[in-house]
């Protein structure tokens, strides 16, 4: 709850911003860093890779504090028990008491130091820890690179659904107009009674796909609401998606060629997962070298309390080897050379991966700079067309089909531009990525103006 109603109050905040109490894209952006499902989500995952300190186990040195208590009769642990509480007299050594002693009691206290010396498998898997570690925080980058792209698309997709909106409920104005305008030619006889009622089906028509616009438009908001980790949006978005030029700006440095594109946060994590994974088959074939280690204790045994009496000090070297302990060493050198020969083909996969991106986008953003153009020319084209025949029609010259099929084809041109321009700007988002630079840089176009495409 209090995170929603953070998330609320930041949204809130953009409302007092100078454009018109709109949420703008840096807003959106700023609000999905820290409150998106996908970011936290791969943000929480990194900080546990990055704490993980358990390849250290056989590196750092460890300090133990032990506490027990003894009873026993048993003729060896009795007679020891006793020479630990510097207890032993003349007496115990009589062949009856050794052999059938009273029970001894103690209770036994220590302090242990142990200090690994060379561990060949804790120090390769320390290697591997940093390794898997860096390779979690870069696909966390790559995490929050992909989602400020849905962010964007989210963003511009809910933005082109209002204007798509807009320009129906301009195509439905026309429509009652043309119904009343065949209309009143059809009541001075100029027409017949026909081109009233197919205006009226036109209506209808434009009408039907306009309730279907405001169905998505509410959709596509609480879309954008759901990606940003809130259950609805503070602000109202803008009502028109920018000018084509503004967006054709942005494009411009990026339809460049390829030379010179960054490495990728997604490749950067597969280069270090790879490395994690071979240094992890490292450790494995670590485990048949031999392993040296220190300890030293510090102990107290008295018959009444803890860390009483004489006090005394062990200290020693403990040099081990297992050259085979079953299939276990085994089956992990197998199962560790699997894994890296995987994560090898994943790096070289996210490389050719990344490179065919890199192709992609460049020729997608062409594609969609060009669409722009054809839109452009297409809505000023089908715009005259429509002025055209309605005068020719006013004037008994056009029939009522033509009037009627130079307006859908006028929305639709219409239609077809605000889709080119959102084509662009996710075209040109996506090159950013391709080539490793930041897509967030969109920023810039909150400052561009908008175009009103049903005028």
């Amino acid at each position: 709850m209090l995170r929603v109603l953070s998330i609320a109050g930041a949204l809130l905040l953009s409302a007092a911003s100078p454009l018109a109490a709109q949420l703008s894209l840096a807003d959106a952006l700023r609000t999905a860093e820290s409150s998106a499902y996908a970011n936290r989500i791969a943000t929480a995952e990194a900080s546990a890779q990055a704490a993980g300190l358990a390849a250290y186990r056989g590196i750092l040195p460890t300090l133990r504090v032990e506490a027990g208590y003894l009873a026993t009769n048993d003729p060896i642990n009795a007679f020891g028990t006793t020479l630990r509480q510097r207890a032993i007299t003349p007496a115990d050594f009589d062949p009856a008491r050794l052999n059938y002693p009273d029970a001894a009691r103690a209770k036994m206290a220590g302090l242990v130091l142990e200090q690994p010396l060379l561990n060949a498998d804790a120090w390769t898997g320390r290697r591997a820890a940093g390794a898997a570690a860096n390779a979690s925080e870069a696909m966390a980058a790559w995490t929050r690179t992909a989602t400020s792209t849905d962010v964007i698309r989210a963003y511009y997709g809910a933005t082109l659904a209002a204007e798509r909106r807009a320009t129906l409920a301009a195509a439905l104005r026309a429509a009652d107009a043309h119904v009343a305008r065949a209309q009143a030619l059809a009541d001075t006889g100029m027409v017949t009674r026909a081109d009233a009622l197919l205006a009226r089906v036109r209506a209808g028509e434009v009408r039907s796909q306009l309730l279907e616009a405001e169905n998505d438009a509410a959709m596509a908001t609480r879309g954008l609401a759901t990606l940003l980790g809130a259950d609805a949006l503070a602000a109202p978005l803008p009502d028109a998606l920018p000018a084509s030029a503004a967006i054709l700006a942005q494009a411009a440095a990026d339809s460049a060629a390829n030379a010179g594109a960054a490495i990728r946060a997604d490749v950067t994590a597969a280069t270090a997962a790879a490395t994690a994974t071979s240094a992890d088959a490292w450790r494995a074939r670590s485990l048949y070298l031999p392993r040296l280690n220190g300890f030293a204790r510090y102990d107290w045994n008295d018959a009444d309390a803890w860390f009483a009496n004489q006090r005394a000090w062990t200290v020693g070297v403990m040099a081990t080897w297992t050259p085979f302990a079953g299939a276990s060493e085994i089956s992990e050198v197998r199962s560790t050379n699997a894994r890296a020969d995987a994560a090898t083909a994943r790096r070289e996969a996210a490389v050719a991966n990344a490179a065919l991106e890199l192709e992609r986008s460049h020729g997608r953003l062409q594609v969609a700079i060009a669409r722009l153009g054809i839109a452009e020319d297409a809505v000023a084209q089908s715009a005259e067309a429509h002025r055209i025949v309605a005068r020719k029609y006013d004037g008994g010259l056009a029939t009522i089909s033509e009037l009627l099929e130079a307006a859908a084809t006028e929305t639709q041109s219409r239609l077809m531009l605000t889709m080119a321009r959102y084509q662009l700007i996710d075209a040109t988002a996506q090159r950013r990525v391709a080539l490793g630079t930041d897509p967030r840089t969109l920023v810039a176009l909150d400052a561009a103006p908008t175009t009103d495409s049903n005028r």
